[in-house]
């Protein structure tokens, strides 16, 4: 099958289309034949040795989770999916999954049918970006209604989908974002948007009961500086890189709470958010389908720091 791989850590250059043996599944897991892979920053961090490399060792290996197709064939033991089944999922998350590829195999519960109203490619766009939001704003935040939320990088893959996911929940929502994207951010449920290149966003905001903090304290100290918007008792999320020990000191010392997250594999929170797309809560922003053969190219967009919503890998012909 073919498979994007790269022998060696460094630019997007590394990243080269190969033939490599189509996996098999084994007993409770599902073989999906890829029509779509969506391309995520840790994708992007992991391919020049950041990211998830530590836990995928040295090259050569395929990047990329997230995943959209169907189910070819099934382990002994498999009773929630049946061949032909259309899903979606995120699968062996932060373990290599070779998303970037013709085929995966994983356990069947990791997955679930995939959005109704969505083509494969908008499909691929969701599992690891809409996870994060959920896993941080349900499973960790216990966001409820009438909270005061705060969103960085709010425009981003995760970030699009924390917004409309803290207002579903009731939540007022503020989201960081460049200019261009303010009216746009307005239409998915921002009650608040900051230009963080005109304004310190610290300035602007106050009282907030949860942090989403979606760029980390290797930018611009954005964790470090959001300690000041939270209210007594306030939680901030560090996603990328975690909440270092200094963080999780200085809120201490602030009467706030910091922690760090990682997604995890979760069929049945992506049936949830199957729901929610398919009803029309929740909206899905592509900015880009490129084929297999432009990983490269789409890693060099992503680098960019300007993609509005998701890449996407078209696998399938």
């Amino acid at each position: 099958m073919r498979a994007v791989v790269q022998d060696a850590f460094g630019g997007p250059d590394v990243l080269r289309v190969a033939d490599v043996p189509k996996p098999a599944p084994l007993p409770t897991e599902v073989l999906v034949r890829v029509v779509s892979a969506g391309v995520n920053p840790v994708d992007h961090k992991t391919r020049g040795g950041g990211g998830m490399a530590g836990v995928l060792g040295e090259p050569p290996f395929t990047v990329g989770w997230d995943v959209s197709g169907v189910v070819e064939e099934v382990g002994f033991g498999v009773h929630a999916l049946e061949v032909g089944d259309e899903v979606y999922g995120m699968p062996w998350f932060p373990r290599a999954a070779g998303g970037y590829a013709e085929y995966v195999t994983a356990p069947s519960r990791q997955f679930a049918r995939k959005p109704k109203t969505l083509d494969h490619d908008a499909a691929a766009a969701v599992p690891l970006a809409a996870l994060t939001a959920w896993q941080v704003l349900v499973d960790t935040a216990d966001v409820r209604a009438g909270q005061r939320v705060l969103v960085h990088a709010a425009a981003g893959g995760v970030g699009h989908f924390a917004v409309q996911l803290a207002r579903h929940l009731g939540a007022h929502v503020i989201g960081t974002a460049r200019a261009d994207k303010h009216g746009w951010l307005r239409e998915l449920g921002a009650d608040e948007v900051v230009d963080y290149t005109a304004t310190r966003f610290e300035d602007a905001v106050r009282d907030v009961d949860v942090v989403v903090d979606l760029v980390g304290d290797e930018v611009d100290d954005t964790g470090t500086r959001s300690l000041s918007t939270l209210a007594p008792g306030g939680l901030l999320v560090a996603v990328p890189g975690g909440a270092s020990p200094e963080l999780v000191g200085a809120a201490r010392e602030r009467g706030v709470r910091a922690r760090s997250f990682l997604v995890e594999p979760d069929g049945a929170a992506l049936t949830e958010l199957a729901g929610l797309i398919d009803r029309g809560v929740v909206r899905v922003e592509v900015a880009e389908v490129l084929p297999l053969e432009q990983a490269a190219r789409a890693h060099e967009l992503l680098g960019g720091g300007r993609v509005r919503g998701k890449l996407v890998l078209r696998v399938a012909p």
